[in-house]
């Protein structure tokens, strides 16, 4: 059945596979962080649980015969897994901190009381994800008003995180290692450097083709390693810039903290970072004024 699901919709089913445990969970979050205030340390502490958790529940999803595909409104293909792993964080949310704000990719607004709000995204990168692509990413971003302050971009099957909390820095852990401090690149200029973008059509579905054509011609490398994993990659030092044209808060909550705090920045095109601009620039800040330069002119 998700064979032909998969298939009506340009997608492919990929080889079952025995994935394990998202192995990451096992490390408490970095001790750097546990000096914060108690209500920061307290839900810093949940947020590495639920990231993981709801990680765990997209791999044990992934490349399986589990889920079902549909269209959103927007035309956006959503799965089970989407579903299912946003459930599970806004449950465990709601669980620990009652009064928090929640806002999902996938089940909206639930107001909150406090001066906190949790933003999901359960599968950033669902095409991959269901074409069996492990580039799919796990984000969860924490507000402060309408301030980020902390950040997780998970990649549940490549057993990689970055975890962000400004003030605390910005930590890397991958599989069983120990955590690390997350760094930018020193690369000094696009041309020596990797550019990463999301999906090449959404350039054009702006309006903003020719950006694309000179972020591409002036990069060394460019690739579509995109979504959530582009901005882990500047964060940890392996790519210069990455670019998204068309967002939604959900897609870029987490990627602030993250990006900042290893040394980056991150902004919209043409000021400073906003959660609701409907646009991303994360570089490692080295290149970020000519990649503005090249995406306005």
């Amino acid at each position: 059945m998700r064979s032909e699901v998969a298939s009506s919709f340009g997608f492919r089913q990929g080889t079952i596979l025995d994935k394990g445990r998202f192995t990451v969970q096992q490390h408490a979050i970095p001790e750097a962080l546990r000096p914060l205030d108690q209500k920061m340390q307290g839900r810093l502490e949940l947020a590495w649980k639920v990231a993981c958790q709801a990680g765990e529940v997209t791999r044990s999803y992934f490349r399986s015969d589990r889920f079902q595909i549909e269209r959103k409104n927007d035309r956006t293909p959503v799965t089970t897994a989407d579903r299912q792993a946003e459930l599970t964080a806004r449950q465990m949310i709601s669980d620990a901190f009652p009064a928090d704000g929640i806002l999902g990719e996938e089940y909206g607004e639930q107001p909150g009381q406090s001066e906190y709000r949790w933003i999901i995204d359960p599968i950033d990168g669902t095409k991959s994800f269901i074409c069996g692509v492990p580039l799919y990413s796990t984000l969860l971003g924490l507000m402060r008003g309408d301030e980020p302050v902390a950040g997780i971009i998970a990649i549940p099957v490549l057993q990689e995180a970055a975890f962000g909390v400004h003030g605390g820095g910005c930590w890397y852990v991958e599989g069983n290692s120990s955590w690390k401090p997350a760094r930018v690149s020193s690369v000094g200029q696009l041309r020596d450097g990797l550019f990463v973008s999301s999906q090449v059509d959404s350039f054009e579905r702006r309006g903003a083709q020719a950006a694309y054509q000179k972020l591409q011609s002036t990069a060394s490398i460019t690739r579509t390693w995109g979504d959530g994993y582009g901005y882990l990659l500047v964060a940890t030092g392996r790519a210069e810039a990455m670019v998204d044209p068309i967002v939604s808060p959900w897609d870029v909550a987490a990627i602030e903290p993250v990006v900042v705090e290893a040394g980056g920045r991150c902004t919209s095109w043409s000021g400073p970072f906003n959660l609701h601009a409907g646009e991303l620039v994360g570089t490692n800040g080295h290149v970020h004024p000519e990649v503005l330069q090249l995406l306005s002119s």
